[in-house]
């Protein structure tokens, strides 16, 4: 029941000898207390619009992920790149527009973009960080080829599932653990902490205050917001405890106001200040604004990141990349047709049924067609879509996911996998945990890893290369589908 073809890659092998020698009513008994675990931890999602199940536990699926170090130092150094190159262009777009006048971006694509925030323009941000905090969401092929299919450089999230996935899995497996060395992903936090304090404004005093600012408990990713602000040793606060005085923010607290220097925001950009973006906001901090464009306050991530993580504009990362680094892209895009252009939208309608269409501004798996998978009402509905507002979508060829070994309800099966790295930028480096949160797509055949539309997690294991010709224990037994991790 391992899961595992004849082309099991050599960083499964530990894994593969493991299921080998486990006892199919143990895994299940090991999968059940995992989820009894994540229940008593109390690490919920909230659906919107679900009346049934308004708090969800995300499935944990107790196989790990694996990758190799090399592979890893390959995704590093991509992940550095892009990153890099995504601040320095939101630096530009909101500074002199250099990569504008050179044609390399469309001007209306930033200056009409829904999330461009023209509060933002000639404001010099310390050490031009703009995304201090990005999950960058990667695919890899059936070629084993590693492909970014999606940069989240707004509020991304996830990061407690990587580091609660790993926990659990310790606590079920220290077996395992004891014999594989697996790369660590506990210092996150620290990192974290480190990178935000490296980019206190310079009036800030040498031990910066840093708070986590949540919209609430009704938040769907509350759970995350409160379990950060415990690793990272910060106050977790919502607007109603911060205030501005004189351009400068500060906390109430039982021995009076407190300055604060960082705030690590999870609200997004209408919400912050009503005085500046939407006058209904009861989430955010009157006069936030004007103490941040004086530079008593830094906000992570800035604010208008937004228009680096459009769907349209992530067509372009190749040549951002090229245009601010003289570099060639170290990890790829998934070639992708922009629907805005004539040429491009003719071949996307002329092949729906093949393709994944999204919304540029659409996210967690919504908004979107997987033509192999949908009917002809659908590709229809979104036929008429497409044609009436062509600017609002982007096309991608149905790739051949990697799969990686899954526990389901009858044994050990293959299913699509994503990952999502987060990549932390600080005053002085850019720092990376080595992994991330793998997602994995539980339901047969589908390619959606959205905890909103079915998905799960997995730990994810960067180990040691294994050593070349290392033959399979004996004994091994090999069945119909493949580890492609």
């Amino acid at each position: 029941m391992n899961g595992f073809g004849q082309g099991v890659r050599p960083a499964y092998r530990t894994i593969q000898a493991w299921l080998d020698s486990s006892d199919p009513e143990n895994l299940r008994r090991l999968q059940k207390e995992a989820e009894f675990l994540f229940r008593r931890i109390g690490i919920t999602f909230a659906v919107y619009g679900d009346a049934e199940a308004e708090e969800r536990i995300i499935p944990f699926d107790i196989v790990p992920r694996v990758l190799t170090g090399s592979e890893w130092s390959t995704l590093s150094k991509g992940l550095t790149q892009r990153v890099t190159a995504l601040n320095r262009f939101l630096a530009d777009v909101y500074g002199a527009g250099e990569v504008i006048r050179a044609g390399v971006v469309p001007a209306d694509l930033v200056y009409q973009n829904p999330a461009f925030r023209p509060e933002m323009v000639g404001l010099k941000l310390p050490h031009d960080v703009y995304v201090q905090i990005a999950g960058i969401d990667i695919i890899r092929t059936d070629d084993k080829d590693f492909y970014v299919l999606e940069d989240n450089a707004r509020t991304p999230s996830g990061v407690s599932y990587m580091l609660e996935n790993r926990d659990v899995q310790m606590r079920l497996f220290p077996d395992l653990f004891a014999e594989t060395r697996i790369q660590p992903v506990d210092n996150y936090p620290d990192e974290l902490l480190a990178s935000l304090r490296s980019l206190a404004p310079a009036s800030a005093p040498a031990e910066p205050t840093v708070v986590l600012m949540t919209p609430g408990p009704l938040n769907s990713a509350y759970y995350e917001h409160s379990f950060l602000a415990d690793k990272l040793g910060v106050e977790l606060v919502e607007g109603r405890d911060l205030f501005v005085l004189d351009g400068v923010v500060y906390m109430r607290t039982t021995r009076g106001p407190k300055r604060v220097d960082v705030i690590y925001r999870r609200i997004d950009d209408d919400f912050l200040d009503p005085m500046v973006f939407r006058p209904d906001s009861v989430l955010g901090i009157p006069g936030l604004i004007s103490a941040y464009r004086a530079g008593n306050v830094t906000l992570a991530n800035a604010v208008g990141t937004g228009v680096a993580d459009d769907k349209a504009i992530y067509t372009y990362m190749p040549d951002i990349v090229r245009f601010y680094l003289g570099e060639e892209p170290i990890l790829k895009n998934v070639p992708t047709w922009r629907c805005r252009e004539p040429d491009s939208l003719r071949y996307v309608l002329d092949h729906l049924p093949e393709l994944v269409v999204k919304e540029v501004q659409g996210s967690g798996g919504y908004g979107m067609l997987v033509g192999p998978k949908s009917t002809r009402e659908q590709i229809d509905s979104f036929r008429a879509k497409l044609i009436a507002d062509p600017d609002g979508f982007i096309a991608q060829p149905t790739l051949a996911l990697s799969t990686s070994p899954t526990f389901v309800g009858d044994g050990i099966a293959p299913r699509h996998i994503d990952l999502r790295p987060f990549v932390l930028t600080g005053a002085d480096k850019v720092r990376i945990v080595p992994g991330g949160l793998t997602r994995v797509a539980l339901k047969e055949g589908s390619l959606v890893v959205n905890s909103s539309q079915g998905g799960g997690t997995k730990d994810t294991w960067i180990i040691e290369d294994p050593a070349e010709g290392t033959p399979p224990a004996a004994g091994q037994a090999q069945s119909q589908s493949q580890a492609g991790g």
